[in-house]
């Protein structure tokens, strides 16, 4: 059979984000995994809007992170580990193992982030195979109730609202009104506190107490999913940090940014240090990585793009794994891996339910021995964010319609190759770059493997027919208010906002 019509059947038959070669489901020989079942705590770090680059231990110039770079050293680390180039699309990703597009999340505003609700998450696979589970920091997958992560597997909810503190938008993306980086308003199991602290600082206390009281429960392991929305802008960081980056960079913006990171860093060093302190480490599986592309960085590892592009830097980022005795530190997979893959690698590792018709593969094989067998897929990119009918503002301005956006801002990688709309280096055409030989995307081969870019562009079309149904948030109706507006003023009128009670960590 013809190589094109081969892809093209296998990619119509799985519907798969990312597979266009293999069933996703999990194999009988990760099935029967040695560390399929071993059930320990997991603690999965993402940070907003840091990059691949945006670390001392990937070649950053002048950036300092020494906890992250222990940790790195600590880890096995996924060198070719890829997410969406915007953070709802990402997280959608995370918590069901599914194409965005799939869950109906094609923005990160305008009703188009909420997950839909049809999708199960991994904290509901976990919470049902008896984990306790916590959020701690940014959600960012739909403000109304049966969207909050409270209605999706977490027992343990500690959140700002909307996509950022403060931030809000038409419809019902928002968070808690005139809210701050400092001492910010946060919604913890349904009801508001008023903190105290930079909003890092508060998220990773709060999830550190609530690790220290779950790990008093031998019987019952935890996931803990602490996602900060640093270093997301504005870019502001306590001022502590700023004068040794205001010697690399007269730009308050990037001093903001490498701050918050900095801080980050401090943070991670805490957690390291109480999982060991509290003879958790040996027993947990700790994963750090980000969301998107950096936002700020001006070191880019040597790729091409940022944050909200469909080149390499906007999606490659940063994914360590550290679980001493198992997985083996300061090992490299440069096997290309996406966001989706976690939910069925986390699952097989809890010994929970993982659902029919994911999009993700199990990477176990993989995390024990890089050089396990993967067969090659395509996997597919694209940055959505078209506009909607009906939004003031400019946000309704431009093109409403996804089938006119089909073929503006997607890409399509494989291990070696990666395909392109338009070619940003001449303004011409598509582009192909053999990512192998030319990972900065500095050369388009194009014209030199035609056959290879038709194969692609076709597996492409057939991913997007697949995933063009699910897109259940296209025609939603704007909402005229913001829950956590409504939510937040009644809760005033009612008897106030209490002052948070930071837990006990000694």
């Amino acid at each position: 059979m013809p190589r094109l019509i081969a892809c093209l059947i296998l990619c119509l038959s799985t519907l798969a984000y990312g597979a266009t070669t293999a069933d996703t489901q999990p194999t009988d020989d990760a099935a029967d995994h040695p560390l399929a079942g071993q059930r320990p705590n997991i603690i999965l770090v993402i940070t907003d809007d840091q990059g691949y680059g945006d670390l001392a231990c990937h070649g950053h110039p002048y950036l300092r992170t020494p906890n992250l770079d222990q940790l790195h050293s600590q880890s096995t680390r996924l060198t070719d580990f890829h997410v969406s180039p915007t953070c709802a699309p990402t997280r959608a990703a995370l918590m069901s193992g599914m194409a965005p597009f799939r869950n109906g999340v094609t923005h990160t505003i305008l009703e188009r982030e909420r997950m839909a609700l049809t999708s199960r998450t991994i904290a509901q696979s976990l919470q049902d195979a008896g984990y306790a589970t916590g959020i701690f920091g940014k959600w960012h997958l739909g403000d109304e109730e049966p969207y909050q992560p409270g209605s999706r597997g977490f027992e343990e909810v500690f959140i700002h609202g909307g996509g950022g503190i403060g931030q809000a938008y038409p419809g019902s993306c928002a968070d808690a009104p005139d809210n701050q980086y400092f001492n910010p308003v946060i919604r913890h199991n349904g009801s508001f506190v008023r903190t105290q602290g930079f909003c890092t600082d508060v998220f990773f206390h709060q999830a550190l107490g609530w690790i220290r009281e779950q790990s008093q429960n031998e019987a019952e392991p935890f996931f803990a999913y602490i996602t900060t929305n640093a270093p997301h802008g504005p870019f502001i960081c306590p001022d502590d940090y700023k004068p040794y980056y205001q010697q690399h960079t007269d730009e308050d913006r990037r001093v903001g940014f490498y701050g918050m990171i900095e801080n980050i860093d401090d943070n991670m060093g805490v957690l390291l240090d109480k999982l060991d302190e509290w003879d958790l480490a040996d027993n947990t599986l700790l994963i750090f990585m980000s969301d998107n592309g950096s936002a700020m960085g001006d070191y880019s590892a040597g790729m091409l793009g940022m944050k909200g592009s469909h080149h390499e830097g906007g999606s490659r980022v940063p994914s360590f794994w550290r679980w001493p005795g198992q997985l083996e530190a300061a090992r490299d997979i440069d096997t290309m891996l996406r966001h989706i893959d976690y939910f069925p690698t986390l699952a097989q590792i809890a010994g929970a339910d993982v659902p029919e018709g994911l999009d993700g593969r199990n990477m176990l094989p993989l995390l024990t021995d890089p050089d396990a067998t993967w067969e090659d897929r395509y996997t597919f990119f694209h940055l959505g964010r078209w506009a909607k009918e009906g939004a003031p503002g400019n946000w309704g301005r431009g093109n409403t319609d996804p089938e006119a956006m089909r073929y503006k801002r997607f890409a399509v990688r494989s291990e070696r190759w990666r395909y392109e709309a338009g070619d940003v280096l001449n303004g011409t055409g598509d582009a192909l770059y053999d990512i192998d030989a030319d990972p900065g995307q500095r050369t388009n081969v194009i014209d030199q493997h035609p056959d290879i870019a038709a194969e692609m562009r076709a597996a492409y079309d057939a991913w997007w027919e697949s995933v063009r149904p699910h897109m259940v948030n296209e025609d939603a109706p704007l909402l005229d208010y913001h829950p956590y507006h409504e939510w937040f003023h009644a809760q005033q009128q009612a008897g106030g906002i209490p002052d948070w009670a930071p837990p006990d960590l000694d």
